[in-house]
């Protein structure tokens, strides 16, 4: 079978996807099929039409691969692909929309405030950050509405931190969410086809917690999976697939949560997460006894299989 392979791109989180992209293409190279590598530009369409594939295998992370962007080329170009569609894509990567659809369906995920560079800007959203923090507390989790891989988070202690913790995330992006900090254990719930897998546990250095590095370099955040999660494990699952059906997931994704002790709280999900040696999908993968040879394989097959119709 003729895959191409979409890594690269011109966004954020370029290298981490051309990680995930050679990878998988390794993977693939192995099973027997013909690869077509594609670093991700303005030539895609024409690439894609010369080359004709019969499925694309989608390794792009962030604004132009999670976003639904590349997927509507794929659609109008009639190729399956790998992965979430359009609709999953852009109601995940606005981490904001996305918050407020998990509310809607009832999942938990920590109160927040959000605004854009207009209203910063433009429309005194600064003098309203008092109301934000007295309603929020400290600290505060502060990031960037769209991207992954930890880019632009910041965490914010005290009033005083907030301003450099704002302009970090907004040079990121347009806007902004502000979060209430959950304290608990961090969790990533990867699905495939609606069914979970193994529960991975991330124990990142205090230091490193919200840091880009840390999250690629081997040995700097340690992991444990499946994790040990008790009578928590219920709660932990039933919200992670309460977030696939919130926000349309099909093919794969990964929710991320923290479980206080209140119970599980979802801070997001992803469209497409990372396929890399350190990556949280292939280590639940690998759990439940699938090499990533294999899960690449799964992948490849739920892409290709008929569709239902869409509701009207």
């Amino acid at each position: 079978m003729r895959v191409a392979v979409l890594k690269g791109g011109r966004g954020l989180e370029r290298q981490v996807s051309l990680r995930s992209g050679a990878r998988v293409e390794d993977a693939l190279g192995r099973l027997g099929h013909e690869v077509i590598p594609i670093d991700v530009g303005s030539d895609l369409v024409t690439t894609l039409k010369a080359e004709r594939p019969d499925v694309a295998f989608v390794a792009l992370h962030g604004v132009g691969g999670e976003d639904g962007t590349t997927q509507e080329l794929l659609a109008i170009l009639q190729i399956p692909h790998t992965g979430p569609g359009v609709r999953a894509c852009m109601r995940s990567i606005d981490k904001v929309a996305a918050k407020h659809e998990l509310r809607a369906a009832g999942v938990p995920t920590p109160d927040w405030a959000a605004f854009n560079a207009l209203a910063f800007r433009g429309l005194g959203a600064a003098d309203a950050l008092a109301e934000i923090e007295a309603e929020l507390g400290f600290p505060l989790v502060i990031k960037p509405a769209a991207g992954g891989s930890s880019l632009g988070v910041r965490f914010a202690a005290g009033a005083a931190e907030v301003p450099e913790a704002l302009v970090a995330a907004f040079s990121y992006d347009d806007r902004v969410l502000l979060e209430r900090h959950v304290d608990g254990r961090e969790l990533a719930v990867s699905l495939l086809d609606g069914i979970a897998l193994p529960v991975v546990e991330a124990r990142p250095r205090e230091e490193d917690r919200f840091n880009y590095d840390a999250r690629y370099e081997i040995g700097r955040t340690g992991y444990v999976c499946p994790a040990d999660l008790g009578a928590a494990e219920g709660p932990v699952l039933d919200a992670a697939l309460r977030t696939w059906d919130a926000l349309d997931f099909d093919g794969f994704a990964r929710v991320d949560m923290i479980l206080a002790a209140e119970g599980p709280q979802v801070l997001e999900a992803n469209a497409i997460p990372g396929l890399t040696d350190t990556s949280l999908l292939p280590m639940a993968a690998e759990a439940a006894g699938m090499s990533f040879e294999r899960l690449c394989e799964r992948l490849l097959n739920l892409a290709l299989a008929p569709q239902a119709p869409a509701a009207v």
